[in-house]
């Protein structure tokens, strides 16, 4: 039976389209291998087998990774790369504009070929997850470190087979669902490159899972590794506050957007320290004594509850300009405002709200970064857009001269901003909806597993409408593009409580002097100083900086008489019921200069003190929500 051209033609068309099909679906399959096992050695050892068609073949090394907010991929310890098919090597060449593009010829029959090379691991605590991640008794491995990927494909669209070979005796957690384990080897299913790289894994000797409980149908568990057996045993008052953090975030959303949730948890003086979040899991990394040191536990209580939150904010409801859905293009992070500030303001909340941290030091948190966005004459010039515009470049900005220069001020900034929105809510709506209303509305919705779910400005803008009528376009414009030398305490204000300061440090103020070993006297004299004298930063147009100090001098003698940190105490006290001016003898560089300070205001440290002819909201913003939720969920 003889066929028309017309149907002929479908009929080869539909075979060509199949057998497209087919062949791009096993060319996006790739293997991946990684030798853990030389980890205390700060080696990774990889091996990739990937499906591919003869021709010229661009393999790219990821580089902007998600939730980094720039260019941070460390192609630089990237060694030792070899590319074969069967025996026969194919040349490679790094593309001479693109430092993360490899280029090579895939010869004519070939349609696999094998990519070797190492990971430096780094040693220097500077940076995300290109900072320090390994000590000899644990590993955080972050995929996005030991993969080259087809340029030609989607990370959505390569489905990457990974196996991770650890040290005898490691065990592991990670957000990757476990196929295999045999000694110390790990088979993981096959996932998206997009989710590997969103599931990172701690490993370690030392290694410890706290059960967190199911939650709307997900399991949660913290995973901990540390460099010692003593450094993972988290108080039981600690694990009680992290099953209250699961179930206050969600009652806050109303809905998860993850399968399962881990806590990854690194506890290790060797180590960057940091936290990143993901759908499914964050990488938390913080220092070795934090469960017997009460300053430190109370200086990284709000990490958990801020990457936990990014699991809705940021990484399921993201802005379009972050959502670019590969590794290469550039992000836009104009609405890191939201991404971060919101992001910190609902950490900071639940980190109340779950206990991890009391009332009064909350208080303290807000009080500490209020005042320092008050002292940051940076913000004259530079609006706080362009703090967002700018992310990339100030996350790696230097601590001098950060009250001018500014740094990623969008964080502490952003949670200013969103205390006064959520105040203005509760305020417009008669106490009946508030920015947790919001939360459920833009963040909450149905259950589900990991997804993205882009939104613009004007998106965001709708929802804030939805909840309570008001310019909001307007405010959150005028906040972004002001230049005004005050920081917008509108909402401590409005919440019935005011910034003041008095001459004996906070509980947050004490903590950070005790870790970071420095001395912060900006609200007075304007310095900030580190334990032996070296000015770390100088308020421009403060007392210090009028007298002409500026950062990395130092400081030798106040009033005459050899610098340590009582004496300039007891310097700043003298000089408040004394008319002469502190006479601070300062090294820089090779010579001896000696400056007069002239202050006499003492001692000047932030709180937040109680406005009575206002209604407390801020009190009643950080009140648990569980038992309500849960009240109003049985009456349903």
């Amino acid at each position: 039976m003889r066929r028309s051209p017309v149907l002929r033609n479908a009929l080869i068309g539909v075979v060509c389209f199949w057998t497209v099909q087919f062949l791009h679906a096993q060319s996006n399959i790739v293997t991946l291998n990684v030798d853990a096992r030389e980890a205390h050695k700060g080696v990774l050892h990889v091996e990739e087998i990937l499906r591919v068609q003869p021709g010229h073949l661009t393999l790219l090394y990821p580089q902007w990774i998600p939730g980094e907010h720039g260019p941070t991929g460390p192609v630089a310890d990237l060694v030792n790369l070899k590319i074969s098919a069967g025996e026969q090597s194919v040349p490679w060449r790094r593309d001479p504009k693109n430092m993360y593009a490899f280029h090579c010829n895939v010869p004519v029959g070939v349609n696999e070929i094998r990519v070797t090379f190492d990971f430096l691991l780094p040693s220097t605590s500077e940076g995300f997850t290109s900072g320090a991640s390994s000590t000899a008794h644990l590993l955080l491995l972050s995929w996005n470190q030991v993969i080259l990927y087809p340029q030609h494909l989607k990370p959505d669209d390569i489905t990457v087979a990974a196996r991770l070979h650890v040290p005898e005796g490691w065990r592991l957690g990670t957000a990757l669902e476990i196929a295999s384990a045999a000694s110390s080897e790990f088979t993981f299913k096959p996932v998206t490159l997009t989710m590997l790289v969103d599931s990172p894994v701690l490993t370690g000797k030392f290694f410890k899972q706290i059960d967190l409980g199911v939650e709307a149908g997900a399991p949660h568990t913290i995973e901990l590794a540390g460099d010692a057996e003593y450094a993972i045993q988290m108080p039981d008052h600690l694990v009680l506050a992290y099953k209250r953090l699961v179930r206050e975030t969600l009652a806050l959303f109303g809905a998860r957007h993850y399968n399962h949730y881990r806590f990854l948890y690194t506890v290790s003086d060797n180590t960057a320290h940091f936290g990143l979040e993901h759908h499914q899991s964050s990488d938390n990394r913080v220092a070795e004594r934090v469960f017997v040191d009460a300053n430190l536990g109370l200086l990284h209580a709000g990490l958990l509850p801020h990457e936990f939150v990014h699991s809705w904010n940021g990484k399921y409801r993201r802005p379009a300009g972050l959502a670019t859905g590969d590794f290469s293009t550039p992000m836009n992070g104009e609405m890191l405002w939201v991404y971060e500030g919101l992001t910190q303001y609902l950490g900071n909340i639940l980190t109340a709200r779950s206990g991890l941290r009391t009332l009064e030091q909350f208080r303290d948190h807000l009080a500490l970064r209020a005042a320092e966005l008050d002292y940051r004459p940076g913000r004259q010039w530079r609006p706080l857009q362009d703090v967002a515009d700018a992310a990339q470049i100030l996350y790696g900005a230097r601590r001098d001269w950060a009250s001018l220069r500014r740094g990623v001020d969008f964080y502490d900034e952003g949670t200013l901003i969103w205390l006064e929105a959520d105040v203005i809510i509760r305020q417009q709506t008669q106490g009946k909806k508030s920015l947790d209303d919001f939360c459920r509305l833009f963040h909450g919705g149905e259950n589900s597993g990991p997804t993205v779910k882009p939104y613009t400005f004007d998106d965001l803008v709708a929802a804030m409408r939805a909840i309570a009528p008001y310019d909001w376009a307007n405010f959150f414009s005028e906040r972004l593009s002001s230049t005004r030398p005050r920081a917008p305490l509108g909402g401590i204000e409005r919440a019935g409580w005011r910034l003041v300061y008095r001459d004996s440090m906070n509980s947050m103020m004490k903590a950070l002097e005790d870790r970071d070993k420095q001395l912060d006297h900006r609200f007075s004299l304007g310095l900030l100083l580190s334990e032996n004298g070296e000015i770390v930063d100088v308020v421009p147009l403060s007392p210090a900086d009028r007298a002409g100090l500026a950062p990395n001098m130092k400081v030798i003698a106040v009033n005459g008489r050899k610098f340590s940190k009582h004496v300039l105490q007891d310097a700043v006290r003298w000089a408040r019921t004394n008319p002469a001016p502190l006479e601070l003898l300062v090294q820089n560089v090779d010579y001896f200069t000696s400056y007069s300070v002239d202050y006499h205001e003492g001692e000047r440290y932030p709180y937040l003190e109680r406005d009575p002819s206002k209604t407390d909201l801020l009190s009643l913003i950080i009140t648990p929500r569980t038992t309500t939720a849960q009240s109003k969920e049985s009456r349903r």
